[in-house]
Protein backbone atom coordinates (compact mmCIF):
# COMPACT_ATOMS: atom_id res chain seq x y z
CA UNK A 1 0.00 0.00 0.00
CA UNK A 2 1.24 3.34 -0.93
CA UNK A 3 0.46 5.42 1.75
CA UNK A 4 0.90 2.57 4.42
CA UNK A 5 1.54 4.28 7.74
CA UNK A 6 4.60 3.55 9.38
CA UNK A 7 5.12 3.38 13.20
CA UNK A 8 6.58 0.60 16.07
CA UNK A 9 2.91 0.29 16.88
CA UNK A 10 1.98 -1.12 14.48
CA UNK A 11 2.96 -4.94 13.20
CA UNK A 12 1.08 -6.06 9.71
CA UNK A 13 1.19 -9.91 8.78
CA UNK A 14 -0.62 -12.28 6.14
CA UNK A 15 -2.18 -15.51 7.03
CA UNK A 16 -4.38 -17.76 4.67
CA UNK A 17 -4.50 -14.54 2.27
CA UNK A 18 -5.70 -12.47 4.62
CA UNK A 19 -3.84 -8.94 5.31
CA UNK A 20 -3.91 -8.00 9.18
CA UNK A 21 -2.91 -5.13 11.16
CA UNK A 22 -2.21 -5.02 14.85
CA UNK A 23 -2.46 -1.70 16.44
CA UNK A 24 -0.86 -2.07 20.17
CA UNK A 25 -2.35 1.01 22.10
CA UNK A 26 -2.16 2.61 25.77
CA UNK A 27 -5.84 2.59 27.35
CA UNK A 28 -5.23 6.02 28.35
CA UNK A 29 -3.03 7.84 25.37
CA UNK A 30 -4.30 10.37 23.09
CA UNK A 31 -1.31 9.56 20.69
CA UNK A 32 -2.70 5.76 20.74
CA UNK A 33 -6.73 6.84 19.65
CA UNK A 34 -4.55 9.31 17.26
CA UNK A 35 -2.94 6.47 15.65
CA UNK A 36 -5.97 4.43 15.41
CA UNK A 37 -7.90 6.72 13.48
CA UNK A 38 -5.17 7.82 11.57
CA UNK A 39 -4.48 3.48 10.33
CA UNK A 40 -8.34 2.81 9.95
CA UNK A 41 -9.55 6.23 7.59
CA UNK A 42 -5.76 5.30 5.76
CA UNK A 43 -6.43 1.33 5.21
CA UNK A 44 -10.62 1.37 5.07
CA UNK A 45 -10.51 -2.13 6.38
CA UNK A 46 -13.19 -4.84 5.86
CA UNK A 47 -13.28 -5.64 9.67
CA UNK A 48 -11.92 -3.46 13.04
CA UNK A 49 -11.35 -5.56 16.00
CA UNK A 50 -11.21 -4.28 19.19
CA UNK A 51 -10.12 -5.30 22.82
CA UNK A 52 -14.04 -5.15 23.84
CA UNK A 53 -16.39 -8.06 25.02
CA UNK A 54 -19.77 -7.45 25.04
CA UNK A 55 -20.54 -5.98 28.19
CA UNK A 56 -17.46 -3.42 27.82
CA UNK A 57 -18.99 -2.59 24.62
CA UNK A 58 -22.41 -1.80 25.50
CA UNK A 59 -21.37 -0.10 28.38
CA UNK A 60 -19.08 2.05 25.98
CA UNK A 61 -22.13 2.97 23.78
CA UNK A 62 -25.13 3.13 26.86
CA UNK A 63 -23.86 5.59 29.41
CA UNK A 64 -27.03 5.03 31.32
CA UNK A 65 -26.18 1.37 31.99
CA UNK A 66 -25.59 2.08 35.90
CA UNK A 67 -29.38 2.58 36.06
CA UNK A 68 -29.94 -0.99 35.65
CA UNK A 69 -27.77 -2.40 37.88
CA UNK A 70 -29.74 -4.58 40.50
CA UNK A 71 -27.66 -4.35 43.26
CA UNK A 72 -29.32 -6.85 45.77
CA UNK A 73 -29.01 -9.33 43.04
CA UNK A 74 -25.20 -8.53 42.77
CA UNK A 75 -25.10 -9.46 46.57
CA UNK A 76 -26.90 -12.77 46.27
CA UNK A 77 -25.09 -14.01 43.23
CA UNK A 78 -22.20 -13.81 45.06
CA UNK A 79 -20.75 -10.96 42.40
CA UNK A 80 -19.68 -8.22 45.02
CA UNK A 81 -15.72 -8.79 44.81
CA UNK A 82 -16.37 -8.80 40.64
CA UNK A 83 -18.28 -5.89 40.59
CA UNK A 84 -16.04 -3.91 42.99
CA UNK A 85 -13.02 -4.67 41.22
CA UNK A 86 -14.55 -3.52 38.05
CA UNK A 87 -15.59 -0.23 39.64
CA UNK A 88 -11.28 0.24 41.01
CA UNK A 89 -10.37 -0.52 38.00
CA UNK A 90 -13.02 1.87 36.09
CA UNK A 91 -11.66 4.26 38.23
CA UNK A 92 -8.31 4.21 38.25
CA UNK A 93 -8.48 4.58 34.31
CA UNK A 94 -10.77 7.52 34.68
CA UNK A 95 -8.05 9.30 37.15
CA UNK A 96 -5.31 8.86 34.54
CA UNK A 97 -7.50 10.22 31.91
CA UNK A 98 -8.88 13.27 33.69
CA UNK A 99 -5.03 14.11 34.37
CA UNK A 100 -4.50 14.20 30.95
CA UNK A 101 -8.02 15.46 29.48
CA UNK A 102 -8.27 12.18 27.65
CA UNK A 103 -11.56 9.64 27.63
CA UNK A 104 -10.78 6.20 28.91
CA UNK A 105 -10.62 4.04 26.61
CA UNK A 106 -10.81 6.59 24.02
CA UNK A 107 -8.58 4.40 21.46
CA UNK A 108 -11.71 1.92 21.06
CA UNK A 109 -13.84 4.77 21.33
CA UNK A 110 -12.34 6.22 18.15
CA UNK A 111 -11.82 2.53 16.54
CA UNK A 112 -15.60 2.08 16.54
CA UNK A 113 -16.12 5.48 15.60
CA UNK A 114 -13.40 5.24 12.31
CA UNK A 115 -14.74 2.05 11.54
CA UNK A 116 -18.54 2.96 11.29
CA UNK A 117 -16.95 6.45 8.94
CA UNK A 118 -15.50 4.18 6.75
CA UNK A 119 -17.87 1.15 6.66
CA UNK A 120 -16.00 -1.22 8.29
CA UNK A 121 -17.58 -4.14 10.49
CA UNK A 122 -16.58 -4.45 14.22
CA UNK A 123 -15.30 -7.73 15.84
CA UNK A 124 -15.74 -7.79 19.61
CA UNK A 125 -12.48 -9.80 20.23
CA UNK A 126 -11.84 -9.94 24.33
CA UNK A 127 -13.03 -12.16 26.17
CA UNK A 128 -15.65 -11.13 28.42
CA UNK A 129 -14.61 -9.31 31.88
CA UNK A 130 -16.67 -11.29 34.08
CA UNK A 131 -15.38 -14.62 32.92
CA UNK A 132 -11.60 -13.38 33.02
CA UNK A 133 -12.06 -11.87 36.97
CA UNK A 134 -14.31 -14.98 37.93
CA UNK A 135 -11.26 -17.26 36.60
CA UNK A 136 -9.14 -15.30 38.99
CA UNK A 137 -10.95 -15.71 42.00
CA UNK A 138 -11.05 -19.12 41.34
CA UNK A 139 -7.93 -19.83 41.15
CA UNK A 140 -6.65 -17.48 44.24
CA UNK A 141 -7.40 -18.07 47.98
CA UNK A 142 -9.77 -15.77 50.41
CA UNK A 143 -6.21 -13.66 51.68
CA UNK A 144 -5.15 -13.70 48.00
CA UNK A 145 -8.25 -11.95 46.87
CA UNK A 146 -7.80 -9.58 49.88
CA UNK A 147 -4.02 -8.35 48.77
CA UNK A 148 -5.57 -8.18 45.19
CA UNK A 149 -8.10 -5.76 45.85
CA UNK A 150 -6.08 -3.83 48.24
CA UNK A 151 -3.89 -3.47 45.66
CA UNK A 152 -6.53 -2.15 42.91
CA UNK A 153 -7.82 0.08 45.82
CA UNK A 154 -4.44 1.55 46.33
CA UNK A 155 -3.61 1.70 42.66
CA UNK A 156 -7.01 3.39 42.22
CA UNK A 157 -6.26 6.10 44.57
CA UNK A 158 -2.76 6.87 44.00
CA UNK A 159 -2.45 8.41 40.16
CA UNK A 160 -1.67 11.93 41.19
CA UNK A 161 2.40 11.58 40.45
CA UNK A 162 2.02 9.63 36.86
CA UNK A 163 3.76 12.01 34.12
CA UNK A 164 2.79 11.78 30.64
CA UNK A 165 5.73 9.52 29.46
CA UNK A 166 4.91 6.88 31.68
CA UNK A 167 1.68 6.88 30.21
CA UNK A 168 2.90 6.20 27.33
CA UNK A 169 5.26 3.62 28.59
CA UNK A 170 2.17 1.83 29.89
CA UNK A 171 1.82 0.66 26.53
CA UNK A 172 4.52 -2.44 27.51
CA UNK A 173 2.18 -4.18 29.89
CA UNK A 174 -1.68 -4.55 30.06
CA UNK A 175 -3.22 -2.37 32.97
CA UNK A 176 -4.44 -5.09 35.23
CA UNK A 177 -0.53 -6.50 35.18
CA UNK A 178 0.16 -2.38 35.75
CA UNK A 179 -1.52 -2.24 38.65
CA UNK A 180 -1.36 -5.79 40.13
CA UNK A 181 2.72 -6.14 39.44
CA UNK A 182 3.36 -6.95 42.78
CA UNK A 183 0.92 -9.35 43.39
CA UNK A 184 1.69 -10.87 40.01
CA UNK A 185 5.22 -11.79 41.24
CA UNK A 186 3.95 -14.28 44.16
CA UNK A 187 0.69 -15.64 41.98
CA UNK A 188 2.12 -16.28 38.39
CA UNK A 189 -1.57 -17.88 37.81
CA UNK A 190 -2.83 -14.48 37.21
CA UNK A 191 -0.56 -13.47 34.65
CA UNK A 192 -1.70 -16.79 32.87
CA UNK A 193 -5.29 -16.15 33.43
CA UNK A 194 -4.91 -12.04 32.71
CA UNK A 195 -2.49 -11.72 29.76
CA UNK A 196 -1.79 -15.32 28.67
CA UNK A 197 -5.54 -16.60 28.46
CA UNK A 198 -6.59 -13.74 26.59
CA UNK A 199 -3.62 -13.29 24.36
CA UNK A 200 -4.72 -16.50 22.90
CA UNK A 201 -8.50 -15.65 22.95
CA UNK A 202 -7.72 -12.48 21.07
CA UNK A 203 -5.56 -13.74 18.60
CA UNK A 204 -8.27 -16.48 17.92
CA UNK A 205 -10.90 -14.07 17.70
CA UNK A 206 -8.98 -11.55 15.85
CA UNK A 207 -7.90 -14.52 13.19
CA UNK A 208 -11.19 -15.55 12.77
CA UNK A 209 -12.76 -12.02 12.03
CA UNK A 210 -14.41 -11.54 7.98
CA UNK A 211 -13.02 -9.71 6.01
CA UNK A 212 -9.15 -9.68 3.50
CA UNK A 213 -8.44 -6.75 5.45
CA UNK A 214 -8.83 -6.66 9.37
CA UNK A 215 -7.43 -3.77 11.55
CA UNK A 216 -7.21 -4.79 15.65
CA UNK A 217 -6.76 -2.20 18.29
CA UNK A 218 -5.54 -3.87 21.37
CA UNK A 219 -3.41 -2.86 23.90
CA UNK A 220 0.12 -2.65 23.38
CA UNK A 221 1.17 -5.30 26.51
CA UNK A 222 -0.95 -8.32 24.40
CA UNK A 223 0.68 -7.51 20.93
CA UNK A 224 3.86 -10.17 21.00
CA UNK A 225 1.29 -13.10 22.58
CA UNK A 226 -0.91 -12.30 19.82
CA UNK A 227 1.72 -12.56 17.22
CA UNK A 228 3.15 -15.95 18.99
CA UNK A 229 -0.35 -17.83 19.29
CA UNK A 230 -1.77 -15.92 15.92
CA UNK A 231 -3.15 -18.85 13.50
CA UNK A 232 -2.82 -21.66 15.99
CA UNK A 233 -5.46 -24.17 17.37
CA UNK A 234 -7.12 -22.86 20.38
CA UNK A 235 -9.81 -24.00 22.65
CA UNK A 236 -11.80 -20.67 22.44
CA UNK A 237 -14.71 -22.60 24.61
CA UNK A 238 -12.53 -24.12 27.11
CA UNK A 239 -11.02 -20.18 27.72
CA UNK A 240 -14.84 -19.41 28.57
CA UNK A 241 -15.44 -21.69 31.23
CA UNK A 242 -15.36 -20.93 35.01
CA UNK A 243 -12.99 -23.95 36.67
CA UNK A 244 -14.26 -25.87 39.34
CA UNK A 245 -14.11 -24.67 42.84
CA UNK A 246 -11.02 -25.90 44.23
CA UNK A 247 -11.12 -29.06 45.68
CA UNK A 248 -8.57 -28.32 49.08
CA UNK A 249 -10.45 -24.60 49.49
CA UNK A 250 -14.17 -26.92 49.83
CA UNK A 251 -11.82 -29.34 52.08
CA UNK A 252 -10.14 -27.03 54.42
CA UNK A 253 -14.10 -24.84 54.59
CA UNK A 254 -15.82 -27.98 55.60
CA UNK A 255 -12.92 -28.96 57.65
CA UNK A 256 -12.94 -25.68 59.61
CA UNK A 257 -16.67 -26.33 60.10
CA UNK A 258 -16.37 -29.90 61.25
CA UNK A 259 -13.49 -28.30 63.82
CA UNK A 260 -15.16 -26.09 65.03
CA UNK A 261 -18.44 -28.10 65.56
CA UNK A 262 -16.66 -30.50 67.42
CA UNK A 263 -14.79 -28.47 69.83
CA UNK A 264 -18.37 -27.04 70.99
CA UNK A 265 -19.78 -30.34 71.03
CA UNK A 266 -16.68 -31.26 73.16
CA UNK A 267 -16.96 -28.34 75.39
CA UNK A 268 -20.24 -28.82 76.52
CA UNK A 269 -19.52 -32.78 76.80
CA UNK A 270 -16.30 -31.86 78.42
CA UNK A 271 -17.00 -29.07 80.69
CA UNK A 272 -20.81 -28.81 81.06
CA UNK A 273 -23.72 -26.53 79.82
CA UNK A 274 -21.35 -23.56 81.37
CA UNK A 275 -18.10 -24.19 79.45
CA UNK A 276 -19.64 -24.77 76.58
CA UNK A 277 -21.93 -21.69 76.80
CA UNK A 278 -18.94 -19.80 78.21
CA UNK A 279 -17.55 -20.85 74.28
CA UNK A 280 -20.39 -19.86 72.50
CA UNK A 281 -20.33 -16.37 74.42
CA UNK A 282 -16.64 -16.01 73.36
CA UNK A 283 -16.67 -17.14 69.86
CA UNK A 284 -19.98 -14.51 69.34
CA UNK A 285 -17.67 -11.91 71.03
CA UNK A 286 -15.25 -12.12 68.57
CA UNK A 287 -16.27 -13.01 65.42
CA UNK A 288 -19.48 -10.62 66.06
CA UNK A 289 -17.22 -7.56 67.32
CA UNK A 290 -14.89 -7.93 64.17
CA UNK A 291 -17.41 -8.27 61.50
CA UNK A 292 -19.14 -5.34 63.17
CA UNK A 293 -16.22 -3.13 63.08
CA UNK A 294 -15.98 -4.83 58.89
CA UNK A 295 -19.30 -2.62 58.56
CA UNK A 296 -18.19 0.35 60.53
CA UNK A 297 -14.95 0.52 58.17
CA UNK A 298 -17.12 0.48 55.22
CA UNK A 299 -19.62 2.91 56.99
CA UNK A 300 -22.44 1.29 57.31
CA UNK A 301 -26.15 2.20 59.32
CA UNK A 302 -26.09 1.16 62.56
CA UNK A 303 -28.67 -1.71 61.35
CA UNK A 304 -26.30 -2.86 59.03
CA UNK A 305 -23.63 -3.10 61.55
CA UNK A 306 -26.37 -4.68 64.06
CA UNK A 307 -26.81 -7.58 61.32
CA UNK A 308 -23.17 -8.00 60.68
CA UNK A 309 -22.19 -8.67 64.58
CA UNK A 310 -25.60 -10.70 65.05
CA UNK A 311 -25.11 -12.88 61.66
CA UNK A 312 -21.36 -13.47 61.82
CA UNK A 313 -21.44 -16.11 65.24
CA UNK A 314 -23.68 -18.02 62.77
CA UNK A 315 -22.11 -17.81 59.39
CA UNK A 316 -18.49 -18.14 60.45
CA UNK A 317 -20.29 -21.75 61.48
CA UNK A 318 -21.30 -22.66 58.32
CA UNK A 319 -18.84 -22.67 54.97
CA UNK A 320 -22.29 -22.21 52.84
CA UNK A 321 -23.00 -18.81 54.82
CA UNK A 322 -21.12 -15.61 54.89
CA UNK A 323 -21.95 -12.16 57.29
CA UNK A 324 -21.34 -9.95 54.20
CA UNK A 325 -23.96 -10.88 52.49
CA UNK A 326 -26.54 -10.20 55.17
CA UNK A 327 -24.74 -7.18 56.13
CA UNK A 328 -25.22 -5.86 52.72
CA UNK A 329 -28.74 -6.98 51.99
CA UNK A 330 -29.66 -4.81 55.24
CA UNK A 331 -27.52 -2.14 54.15
CA UNK A 332 -29.76 -1.79 50.48
CA UNK A 333 -32.90 -2.36 52.54
CA UNK A 334 -31.97 1.11 54.90
CA UNK A 335 -30.11 2.59 52.51
CA UNK A 336 -31.63 1.76 48.72
CA UNK A 337 -29.40 3.46 46.27
CA UNK A 338 -31.33 6.24 44.36
CA UNK A 339 -31.40 6.92 40.76
CA UNK A 340 -29.12 10.20 41.67
CA UNK A 341 -26.37 7.33 42.88
CA UNK A 342 -26.51 5.85 39.78
CA UNK A 343 -26.25 8.39 37.87
CA UNK A 344 -23.02 9.56 39.75
CA UNK A 345 -21.45 6.24 39.70
CA UNK A 346 -19.12 7.33 37.00
CA UNK A 347 -18.08 10.55 38.58
CA UNK A 348 -17.89 8.96 42.76
CA UNK A 349 -15.58 5.99 41.86
CA UNK A 350 -13.12 8.75 40.46
CA UNK A 351 -11.98 9.08 44.33
CA UNK A 352 -11.17 7.94 47.50
CA UNK A 353 -13.95 8.82 49.42
CA UNK A 354 -16.36 8.28 46.71
CA UNK A 355 -16.73 4.67 46.94
CA UNK A 356 -18.05 5.51 50.79
CA UNK A 357 -20.22 8.10 49.52
CA UNK A 358 -22.17 6.53 46.76
CA UNK A 359 -24.55 4.26 48.41
CA UNK A 360 -24.21 1.81 45.80
CA UNK A 361 -20.02 1.23 46.44
CA UNK A 362 -20.44 1.61 50.28
CA UNK A 363 -22.70 -1.52 50.06
CA UNK A 364 -20.34 -3.75 48.00
CA UNK A 365 -17.55 -2.24 50.95
CA UNK A 366 -20.19 -3.10 53.55
CA UNK A 367 -19.85 -6.64 52.04
CA UNK A 368 -16.25 -7.08 51.27
CA UNK A 369 -15.14 -5.49 54.95
CA UNK A 370 -18.13 -7.50 56.84
CA UNK A 371 -16.48 -10.73 55.16
CA UNK A 372 -12.87 -9.48 55.86
CA UNK A 373 -13.64 -9.04 59.56
CA UNK A 374 -15.91 -11.85 60.04
CA UNK A 375 -12.78 -14.07 58.45
CA UNK A 376 -10.62 -12.64 61.00
CA UNK A 377 -12.59 -13.37 63.29
CA UNK A 378 -12.66 -16.78 62.75
CA UNK A 379 -9.18 -17.34 63.03
CA UNK A 380 -8.75 -15.04 66.59
CA UNK A 381 -11.31 -17.29 67.89
CA UNK A 382 -10.25 -20.54 67.35
CA UNK A 383 -7.44 -20.82 68.88
CA UNK A 384 -8.83 -18.81 71.73
CA UNK A 385 -11.74 -21.81 71.80
CA UNK A 386 -9.12 -24.65 71.80
CA UNK A 387 -7.25 -22.96 74.41
CA UNK A 388 -10.37 -22.58 76.93
CA UNK A 389 -11.57 -26.44 75.95
CA UNK A 390 -7.75 -27.38 77.07
CA UNK A 391 -8.08 -25.86 80.03
CA UNK A 392 -11.95 -27.64 81.19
Amino acid sequence: MENQIDNRDIHRFELNGKKYTIIGTSHVSKESADLVTEVIESETPDTVCVELCESRYHSMRDKDRWRNMDIVKVIKEEKTFLLLSNLLLASFQKRIAEKFDIIPGMEMVKAIESAEKVHAGIHLADRDVQITLSRTWRKVGFWEKIKIMSQILMSASDTPDITEEEIENMKDADVLQNILGEVEKSHPVLREILIDERDKYLAHRICEAEGQNIVAVVGAGHVPGIKKYFGQDIDIEELKQLPPKSIWAEVFKWGLFSALLFLFVWGFFKGGAVAGTSMLIKWSIVTGTLSGIGAIAALGHPLTILAAILAAPVTCLHPLLAAGWVSGLVEAYVRKPKVMDLENLNTDIMSFTGFWKNKVTRILLVVMFTNIGASIGTFVALPMLMKYLGKS
